[in-house]
């Protein structure tokens, strides 16, 4: 367990003591104890960490926060912590300062641990099921679908090293109304090839994809058009679509991002899994007709209105899909449900939460993270059209210009509910200012440190036998501290679903390498300093790997 947990646990006990024993003394009636979060204060004035659960508690206490944060204070046992002093500070503050022999002890975890290092078992094994991306199957990818590849595949890797038990899934919408528009796009492309007059549907597809789409159809099945019209429209959705999944996974791939299932809606169909949702409303009373159509009761589970599941035509509509999918997934043994969606699927929350209550599942067992949208910008310009489309920016054109560690870096640099400036001009630019080249080069030059000791046969010792207490320069302290970070960092991109928070981390990480390494020499130094700094280097190059990892970054030896 890292000294941050450690420390959030004593704090959380002498939270729940000093409460119990104000409730017998004082008449404290506190319904539920807040949990201790623990921060790096910003100014290293207020010492190594700082939590403000005192003014969490101070309204249900009926104290001031600092006359709360004394009492825990008063219970705090710290022993066996390297705590040096706990002050009450501000508002109400708990500041924490820490002996650095702890920091030490990161130094052998990390030699200890290796590549699990920042990992835990907060999440229990508990089974999510995380799907994103999901886009309709009519198209290649667009740089919306690649800031949620990004976004989905990191969350999912963070959940893991969290201890969570995570799947991937990629919902293929190929039964609805787009598919539809779809084959019949690239069936009227075919008719023109082949010299037929034919009509070009509304709201169709008339990009250059879908014609190059039907050039290759015609070569693999020359005798379409010898079919009945129906065979030759599901014939055209099937194949199509099946052709747009199979270029989907390989610019998925490209981009460094892999899915457990591709789910198809058609087989719910085709598994009558949506008469079953219909027949189980009916079943539980949630159904009613009205205007000829078939609605579902959702206003007794939170919506805002109730919702139609089968129109007056007979035909499902797509919440009726949605619920039949989701279901099947609980069915499929997972305990939770993350989507992510695009902004305009906000209104569709309620309604889908109203459904997964009905179906007999918690409210809070089903969770949406809303992605905002990405402007491209060149040099401030706004990039607004295809090379190749006509339409829009492709994730093969993005990759092509600035690369998959770029894009990934650079998707991840915000929250996923803000919008997204991505500068393609900086993200493929090699300097500095470029923030993945600024991590990368840190990991290279670390590397060619190493490299350099080992050519001139100097041996990087174990984190025990190097004397690491020789680490006393505040830039050493400094980024031993950074690396100690990452567990806790772990944790709560896991918890706040924000990949972010490790990107972020990495960047400030870099950044610690090379204050460090502008200040402190390693090679040439006193041979027991210059071990102790081999030490700190090979750690440093060890976690900066780790957390780029979890981003999907790569982190090079040489540049």
């Amino acid at each position: 367990m890292s000294m941050a947990l450690k420390l959030q646990a004593r704090i959380q006990a002498a939270l729940a003591k000093a409460v119990k024993d104000a409730a017998i003394c004082r008449g404290w009636d506190i319904k539920a104890l807040p949990s201790v979060e623990l921060e790096v204060p910003r100014e290293k004035a207020h010492g190594d960490l700082a939590t403000n659960v005192a003014m969490q508690l101070a309204r249900e206490a009926k104290l001031p926060p600092r006359a709360v944060a004394e009492e825990i204070i008063r219970y705090l046992d710290t022993s066996g912590t390297h705590i040096e002093t706990a002050e009450v500070a501000g508002p109400g503050f708990i500041n924490l300062r820490l002996g650095n022999d702890w920091l030490y002890e990161v130094l052998r975890d990390i030699e200890d641990q290796g590549a699990s290092y920042g990992s835990s078992d907060v999440g229990g094994g508990k089974r999510v099921m995380l799907e994103f991306v999901s886009a309709n199957p009519v198209g290649p990818m667009n740089v919306v679908n690649a800031r949620a590849a990004a976004v989905g595949d990191t969350l999912a890797n963070i959940m893991q090293a969290a201890g969570y038990d995570v799947g991937r899934e990629y919902y293929v919408n190929d039964a609805g109304r787009q598919a539809y528009l779809f084959g019949l796009s690239l069936l009227a492309r075919y008719k023109e090839l082949a010299g037929v007059d034919g009509e070009f549907p509304e709201d169709g597809y008339p990009a250059p994809y879908v014609t190059e789409l039907a050039e290759v159809m015609r070569q693999e099945v020359p005798d379409l058009l010898q079919k009945p019209q129906g065979e030759q429209e599901a014939f055209c959705k099937k194949w199509g679509t099946d052709q747009m999944v199979n270029q989907q996974k390989a610019d998925l791939a490209a981009f460094g991002v892999e899915f457990d299932v591709w789910f198809r809606e058609r087989d719910l169909h085709s598994a009558n899994k949506l008469q079953e949702v219909i027949d189980f409303l009916e079943a539980e009373g949630l159904l009613y007709e009205q205007d000829g159509a078939r609605w579902f009761a959702s206003t007794r589970f939170g919506d805002d209105k109730d919702r139609v599941v089968v129109k007056s035509d007979g035909v499902p509509t797509y919440i009726t899909a949605d619920m039949a999918y989701h279901w099947d997934k609980y069915r499929r043994g997972f305990d939770h449900l993350i989507d992510i969606w695009g902004p305009d699927h906000h209104g569709y929350i309620g309604r889908m939460q109203a459904a997964i209550q009905a179906l007999g599942y918690e409210a809070d067992s089903f969770e949406v993270v809303i992605l905002q949208l990405v402007n491209l910008l060149r040099r401030g310009e706004k990039v607004r059209m295809s090379k190749r489309a006509g339409e829009f920016v492709s994730m093969t054109e993005l990759l092509e210009e600035v690369g998959k560690d770029a894009a990934r870096y650079f998707f991840l640099m915000r929250a996923p509910d803000s919008h997204l400036d991505f500068d393609l001009a900086l993200a493929a630019e090699e300097s500095q200012e470029n923030p993945v080249y600024y991590i990368q080069y840190a990991h290279a030059r670390i590397c060619s440190i190493l490299r350099q000791a080992e050519e001139s046969s100097i041996q990087c010792p174990s984190a025990y036998d190097a004397d690491v207490h020789l680490l006393q320069a505040e830039q050493e302290l400094d980024l031993i501290k950074k690396l100690a970070q990452l567990p806790e960092e772990v944790i709560l991109a896991a918890e706040r679903r924000g990949p972010h928070h490790i990107a972020r981390y990495c960047h400030e990480l870099a950044s610690s390498f090379h204050s460090f390494y502008t200040h402190c020499r390693v090679l040439g130094e006193d041979e027991a300093l210059q071990g102790a700094r081999l030490v700190l280097l090979q750690s440093t190059g060890k976690v900066l790997k780790i957390a780029l990892g979890l981003l999907g970054v790569s982190a090079p030896e040489r540049m």
